[in-house]
């Protein structure tokens, strides 16, 4: 810290000599110090407006493109994490929702569908009542497909963009902790009571509604920026009637 002060003290000190050395030899071959006063005042007085400039507009520019950089570095995170985990978590925990075919009705993607549509669709799985009815054979496919995909959900929480995108983090610490949950329970899942399953079902709940509603995010983005990836996510869509990447 004290080496860094000294080299911008040091600097300071530099442009600070070259300008007055500047002004110096300006006087010796003009001699008129009027003119040097005059010209100091205008400087001094637009350097307000260089610090306005400077602060409210490029500064704000500037931030805007390094978040749009950032935004699409998040976004290949987010398609990794649904190329890895996310479509097969959505497929499994359809199997979990008693009402899963109203949902798949107000999910499935169109090829007209503009921004709006995806924002609403996503508020939709938002908000949508999903009604839990937990089938063991099936739940434990699911443990053992979340500890086995432990790993590459830590390595993903670890990494530090993800604190500009809060949806997303929550959407990992939402399957995190189901995921947790079950590793936890590993061989006692057949005989849970009543009130236990009502808790996981709850924890199923909400990694669900956050998975769904990203998705359908993460879809709009590949409309708009990625039209040929998007063209993919269409057909295998997990809310289509019958999904396929095989054009037909």
């Amino acid at each position: 810290m004290k080496k860094h002060l000294t080299w911008r003290f040091w600097i300071t000190l530099l442009l600070l000599g070259c300008s007055a050395l500047t002004y110096f030899i300006h006087y010796l071959l003009f001699h008129d110090f009027r003119h040097i006063i005059v010209y100091l005042t205008s400087d001094f007085a637009f350097l307000f407006i260089n610090v306005l400039m400077v602060t409210l507009f490029i500064e704000r520019l500037l931030s805007q493109r390094e978040k749009q950089v950032l935004m699409k570095k998040l976004n290949m995170v987010i398609g990794t994490f649904f190329s890895e985990v996310g479509l097969e978590l959505l497929e499994k925990f359809s199997v979990f929702v008693e009402n899963a075919p109203d949902l798949r009705k107000q999910l499935e993607i169109k090829p007209a569908w503009i921004r709006k549509d995806f924002e609403n669709a996503a508020g939709v799985a938002r908000r949508f009542s999903y009604r839990i009815v937990l089938d063991l054979p099936t739940l434990h496919e699911l443990q053992g497909f979340l500890v086995r995909k432990r790993t590459f959900l830590l390595q993903l929480l670890e990494n530090p963009n993800l604190l500009e995108h809060d949806r997303f983090t929550d959407l990992l610490w939402a399957v995190f902790h189901l995921a947790e949950e079950l590793s936890f329970r590993e061989g006692q899942l057949d005989g849970l009571p009543a009130s236990d399953l009502e808790h996981l079902g709850t924890d199923l709940k909400r990694a669900y509604s956050q998975i769904a509603s990203e998705w359908i995010t993460y879809a709009g983005h590949l409309k708009g920026s990625y039209p040929f990836l998007f063209s993919l996510a269409a057909r295998i869509h997990p809310f289509s009637p019958n999904p396929s990447a095989i054009i037909r």
